[in-house]
């Protein structure tokens, strides 16, 4: 099919002025991830059938597809068009053209989102503690709390010893149950560097009593350090919120510019077919089974923080998000407000029939063609871990060339 074509300043323009777009990679997600511009989300041409009306639910969204002289467009255009899309242009040029322009092109995988929590720490200063200071504390059995914000699927299959799950949405929600005591300092850790920014700023941003650090550099740190990592643990985080912080959450989204509404503005939303309307459920997966609000899809709020390229990749788009306790909510909406996303917080609704059954999960990819990431698994060389760590360290100097992203930080 013939193909009408957009320029690499056409796509800047959209960026800048944060109209909606998709730009999608056709790649493997393992050749997507040696370099791609900062907002392109990767959609293999062959997952596509199994992925686009679940990422891409406007069927006129403007959708510019490329690749890097592979021959993936065409293939990838004829596919969208059976299933509905009606709005698809090419890159001219494709990747090539994109970098002859002199444009940024970032590695790896989320590189937005990594490259805004590396943003944040740079204006917050978010304090951290070295991979050392960690296990000296643990050594001298020192009044600490070690809070794991990653998944607890990779909490599971390494974790710092003695830490406790709370994946990161739920930080604010379970942090005076993992540390009532306000003297008890909060060691906040991931795998690597943003999530545990970003968790360790939540805490301070909802003004949690506790003094709170990130662990520097994560499990990757850790091991770099040559310290020990337990593997097989369960422990996991119970709710209970310190004083305030529901209310302070509430605060910390208002001051990002979120916007809480009611089922008619929900309607209203909905009823606006030229924009797309991403919904997130933010809880987690067994109180999404347990009952949950009909056309929400579930995505723990700190997956989506960090993986906001996977769960939306329209860019531009609205993003509206429930919680039944509202405090995951509105924490996950302000990271995403401050990423420059359009982004509500639903009042409610939960009094009404809630729709029963798990999440749908999307297949994984075949591993053949996956990028592993320097910080899954327990084999990973450490010459790859290190240079990891470099990469995200120059990522606010890349976003200052590059020049689209529209962040801010309160």
């Amino acid at each position: 099919m013939k193909l009408p074509t957009v320029t690499p300043a056409d796509i800047r323009r959209a960026l800048l002025l944060r109209e909606e777009i998709a730009l999608l990679d056709l790649r493997y997600e393992a050749a997507f991830a040696t370099g791609h511009p900062l907002f392109a989300a990767n959609m293999a041409v062959d997952r596509i059938a199994i992925e686009a009306e679940t990422r891409l639910p406007r069927k006129d969204v403007p959708i510019v597809l490329y690749d890097g002289g592979d021959g993936l467009v065409g293939p990838g255009a004829e596919r969208l068009a059976a299933l509905g899309y009606t709005n698809i242009s090419a890159l001219d040029g494709g990747l090539k053209a994109w970098r002859a322009a002199g444009y940024e092109v970032f590695e790896d995988v989320n590189s937005y989102s990594k490259a805004f929590g590396e943003l944040v720490e740079a204006r917050r200063h978010t304090p951290s503690l070295s991979a050392d200071d960690v296990a000296k504390l643990i050594a001298d059995k020192a009044d600490i709390a070690i809070l794991d914000v990653r998944r607890f699927d990779e909490y599971a299959t390494m974790n710092i010893p003695g830490s406790v799950s709370v994946p990161g949405a739920e930080l604010v929600l379970r942090a005076g149950q993992a540390a009532p005591d306000p003297d008890t300092t909060i060691i906040v850790n991931c795998a690597g560097r943003t999530r545990s920014i970003i968790g360790t700023q939540s805490l301070i941003n909802a003004g949690v009593p506790n003094k709170v650090r990130a662990l520097r550099n994560g499990t990757i740190g850790w091991t770099l350090a040559r310290h020990r990592l337990d593997h097989g643990a369960t422990r996991r985080g119970e709710i209970g919120p310190f004083a305030g912080g529901p209310a302070n959450a509430r605060d910390v989204a208002y001051r990002a510019g979120v916007r809480h509404i009611g089922a008619r503005e929900m309607a209203a939303l909905i009823a606006q077919t030229d924009r797309t309307l991403y919904r997130f459920d933010v809880r987690d997966a067994e109180e999404y089974a347990a009952g949950h609000l009909p056309g929400f899809r579930h995505y723990p709020g700190g997956q989506l923080v960090q993986e906001t390229d996977m769960a939306a990749p329209v860019r531009g788009a609205r993003i509206l998000l429930t919680d039944d306790r509202s405090v995951r909510a509105d924490m996950t909406a302000s990271w995403l407000a401050q990423m420059g996303w359009e982004v509500y917080v639903l009042e409610g609704g939960y009094d009404a029939a809630l729709e029963i059954g798990p999440p749908r999960v999307l297949p994984r990819p075949d591993p053949a063609h996956r990028y592993r990431r320097p910080y899954e698994g327990t084999d990973v060389a450490q010459a790859a871990m290190q240079a990891y760590l470099d990469w995200e360290y120059g990522l606010v100097e890349q976003l200052r060339r590059d020049g689209t992203h529209g962040f801010y930080v309160i």
